[in-house]
């Protein structure tokens, strides 16, 4: 005999609601119930957001409205499981990530004076952020020995001294190699130095020399940002090229997937700014 959920009769009066708007979208996007999951109900919530102008709460009530009919076609099979879970809800409190469009990136890389030698080294440094979605402390700790310039690969250290391996673009790459070959080695000199990026005295850059460069060139820019902006940037236009949440989640280093989807909750109109390819910023 198959359960039922005691479910208060406004509840139940809502979740049908749910599952009729989505029902229904479903139908007029040709997708069959069957061949729903999570980027399908990514899809759904930016509709419900842009173009039926819902908030916060009505998205928080359509997720939730969701996992009750997941529920439901994980018991009567129809489902493997229940991919509304994956989904987390808006909370009210919790502010979302600033995400910058591709020429705001564009522009604060631009200010940057490479001219002059650490000016060479910024380029490089906050262009890898941005093509890899780093945090400040993962450039700042990356090794030498964990750069992959032929492959275009980076081993990174994350929290919880997790590693993961991240991909990284052509212009990444081209700035990285000038970098490496015409200024780290005036900079270090004679020093044995494992850390990629280090200062003017040649020693490993720290974090809050990253953040106070970054900083100028914020002003420099006319864009307000942080350095860890860069990195929401980097997942927001991934999945706005089409790139699935879990692909995301590996890239960033999330332990928890439900970290990662605070980015589809993000303004479509932010979600939307990269190009056709997943990840549009600067060509891989």
């Amino acid at each position: 005999m198959v359960s039922v959920e005691r479910l208060s009769e406004n509840s139940a009066s809502t979740y049908e609601e749910c599952a009729k708007i989505f029902l229904n979208w479903l139908q007029k996007e040709e997708i069959k119930l069957a061949a729903v999951n999570p980027q399908v109900l990514i899809s759904y919530l930016i509709w419900r957001r842009t173009e039926q102008k819902c908030d916060e709460l009505t998205i928080a009530k359509d997720i939730s409205g969701l996992r009750a009919l997941g529920s439901y076609l994980l018991r009567q099979k129809m489902w493997p499981e229940n991919h509304a879970m994956l989904l987390e809800r808006p909370k009210a409190s919790r502010a979302l990530p600033k995400v910058l469009s591709v020429e705001q990136v564009d522009s604060i890389l631009d200010a940057i004076d490479t001219t002059q030698a650490l000016g060479i080294r910024d380029r490089a440094l906050f262009e890898l952020i941005y093509s890899c979605g780093l945090r400040i402390s993962e450039a700042a700790t990356l090794q030498v020995s964990n750069l992959h310039l032929k492959e275009r690969l980076l081993i990174v250290r994350g929290k919880g001294d997790k590693e993961r391996m991240v991909p990284f673009g052509i212009s990444a790459k081209e700035k990285l190699e000038q970098y490496l070959m015409e200024v780290r080695p005036l900079l270090v000199g004679s020093k044995i130095v494992s850390e990629v990026f280090v200062n003017y005295r040649g020693e490993p850059m720290s974090r809050k020399g990253i953040w106070k460069n970054f900083k100028a060139l914020e002003v420099k820019a006319g864009v307000q940002a942080k350095v860890h902006t860069l990195r929401h940037s980097f997942a927001t236009h991934l999945l706005a090229g089409g790139m699935d949440l879990r692909s995301v989640q590996e890239l960033l280093g999330h332990s928890d997937l439900a970290t990662t989807t605070i980015y589809t909750h993000v303004d479509d109109k932010q979600l939307r700014e990269g190009h056709k390819e997943f990840f549009p910023g600067h060509k891989n």
